[in-house]
């Protein structure tokens, strides 16, 4: 189980509601994604159920020991109070939605009595990714929960719920992490990542663990180098421009492209907040143009050469040298 890092508000007010005389049912863990709410549901259903199993525990945090028997039970797939939904891997890649027959198998874990103690938890993830049946067949159980039944919807847009799963579910809102947090995620991978890349990452992540892994690997310390070098001198000559396009229209460098289409109208919303007045209004204008390009690149098949010079021309175009 991955380390949580950060949401120690959360962990205290969910552990304050379990220890409390009426824990409510169902909880939304909402907020951006890659921030660590499925690992904060996973790690919250283990200390829950650990406690309840009567092990003592010492902290006011989520973890839990390694010798646990809960953790070893939920490690090893075989705790019988403890399920968990999620996208399944098919043969033709992962499955878009989580289906009506996945939460139909939860039956058994709703109907018969627990095992270990009288909580039972299931964790979704994420409750964005239900089909619509799965929606309605979760609704039937939310409405009438048996006791002791927690369930923890991870969720990026809460908003798209059903609304009457929002009615029925307290919500958990999660904020994205500071730097220092980002980079403790950043150093405990494995490989390790260099101390300069993880500032690149830090910055591209914003606030999103997740976001910033999804970079690893990819050399996006450079790209942030040449970023901040047009941004700074406006790329007279376009010599850096061109070469970017070269650099990212090579087939090889798909992911790394990819990842400059995410970056590029961040860094110009970076460049934004440091604005006012006219400035702010172009740079308002540029942004929304990278995004439109960057946003529509992949499915118009646009050629990323050409994408790659144009973004990378919305922030020549505000470099400090042209105001």
């Amino acid at each position: 189980m991955t380390a949580l890092v950060g949401h120690d508000a959360q962990a205290g007010t969910l552990l304050a509601a379990a220890r409390g005389d009426r824990m409510h049912h169902g909880w939304i863990l909402a907020g951006p994604r890659g921030i660590g709410k499925a690992t904060f549901a996973r790690a919250a259903a283990l200390r829950l159920l650990a406690e309840a199993a009567g092990n003592p525990l010492e902290g006011q945090g989520l973890s839990v020991p390694q010798d646990n028997p809960t953790r070893s039970l939920i490690a090893a797939d075989a705790h019988p109070d403890y399920a968990e939904l999620f996208c399944l891997e098919k043969e033709s890649g992962t499955a878009r939605n989580i289906s009506v027959d996945q939460v139909r198998g939860l039956h058994r874990l709703i109907q018969s009595a627990p095992t270990f103690s009288s909580r039972r938890v299931v964790v979704i993830d994420s409750a964005d990714d239900l089909e619509r049946g799965a929606a309605n067949a979760l609704l039937k159980t939310l409405e009438e929960p048996p006791p002791g039944m927690l369930f923890l919807l991870v969720s990026h847009a809460p908003g798209r719920l059903l609304p009457t799963i929002r009615s029925r579910c307290r919500t958990l809102r999660f904020d994205p992490l500071d730097d220092d947090a980002v980079r403790t995620v950043l150093r405990a991978q494995d490989p390790p990542v260099d101390q300069q890349e993880i500032e690149a990452l830090v910055r591209a992540g914003e606030g999103s663990p997740g976001k910033a892994l999804r970079y690893a690997g990819l050399d996006f310390a450079e790209i942030e180098r040449t970023l901040a070098s047009i941004a700074a001198e406006g790329d007279p000559g376009n010599r850096q421009r061109l070469i970017l396009a070269k650099t990212l229209s090579a087939k090889a460098a798909r992911p790394r492209y990819e990842a400059f289409l995410e970056r590029v109208p961040s860094f110009i919303a970076d460049m934004a907040r440091r604005r006012s007045g006219a400035d702010l209004g172009k740079a308002i204008d540029h942004w929304e143009a990278a995004r439109q390009l960057a946003s529509g690149a992949i499915i118009l098949s646009l050629e990323p050469g050409s994408v790659a010079f144009e973004l990378s021309g919305h922030v020549a175009a505000l470099a400090a040298r042209h105001g």
